[in-house]
């Protein structure tokens, strides 16, 4: 545990190729979701210094295997029950192979801790969600794969200390970049991912005083740059970022290690 008196939230990989972030709080950790080899989510935790033994859960926001990749061998490594919502978990076929629980969108439950809050979100998968975890007045919104901002959306980010927000692609560079139609149909779609616009036009809706980090995920290795995700970000936000700090998460390497004291 890197400091007792907080919550501290790591993204350890964002991307077409992967996705988790770990959060970890004074009576355990969790994951959202494990979308690369258990063995390399493993040494990535160890790498920005927490243990694994403290992950008490996986919870999974949907089926697609940038997301689910390490779930079944990670879940049996280290006895980790699953949570996830069972569309999800009929569509994966992981109540064969791991111990699931079935989460349902509007219903809070309670692990390791936090309270954590499921919440549907527009995507092309049997029913996934977002998810806000709460520990006292902290509240960390993380939303990665949705085709729009739905009110219900904005609405259950509202007042988070930490964001991860999906900025997946820069429009331009969509259209005229090297993917089918069919592709960048289904990319800009309802159903699809959000652009560095579309989640920027979220961010500025989403800011308060009291936002400390916010965490550009899910970006495209094809279709868009760091740069570009960041710039529109702080186009809405300000240069400083309106008080909160603002990352891109990626691939090759973990994010630091974001504090929130409780």
């Amino acid at each position: 545990m890197l400091c007792p008196n907080s919550v501290n939230i790591c993204s350890l990989a964002s991307g077409s190729k992967g996705n988790s972030l770990l959060v970890e709080g004074p009576e355990g950790a969790l994951l959202v979701d494990a979308g690369l080899s258990a063995r390399e989510l493993m040494r990535r935790v160890c790498l920005v210094g927490m243990d694994p033994a403290r992950i008490r859960g996986i919870l999974v926001t949907h089926e697609h295997e940038d997301h689910i990749r390490g779930v079944r061998v990670l879940s049996r490594r280290l006895d980790l029950p699953v949570f996830t919502t069972s569309g999800t978990c009929a569509a994966a076929g992981l109540s064969r192979e791991c111990p699931v629980n079935a989460v349902t969108p509007g219903v809070d439950f309670h692990l390791a801790g936090f309270s954590i809050s499921p919440f549907s979100i527009p995507h092309d998968a049997a029913d996934p969600v977002g998810f806000v975890l709460s520990m006292g007045s902290r509240k960390i919104g993380i939303a990665t794969d949705l085709g729009y901002a739905t009110s219900l959306v904005r609405k259950r980010l509202e007042g988070c200390d930490f964001l991860l927000i999906e900025s997946n692609h820069d429009e331009k560079m969509l259209l005229e970049g090297p993917y089918p139609w069919f592709l960048k149909q289904r990319i800009r779609s309802r159903t699809g991912h959000l652009s560095n616009g579309a989640s920027s036009g979220l961010l500025e809706t989403l800011s308060h005083p009291g936002l400390r980090w916010v965490v550009l995920g899910h970006l495209s290795e094809t279709n868009n740059t760091p740069d570009l995700a960041l710039g529109t970000a702080l186009g809405v936000l300000g240069g400083e970022g309106r008080g909160a700090k603002v990352h891109v998460a990626g691939m090759p390497l973990p994010t630091p290690v974001f504090r929130l004291d409780i």
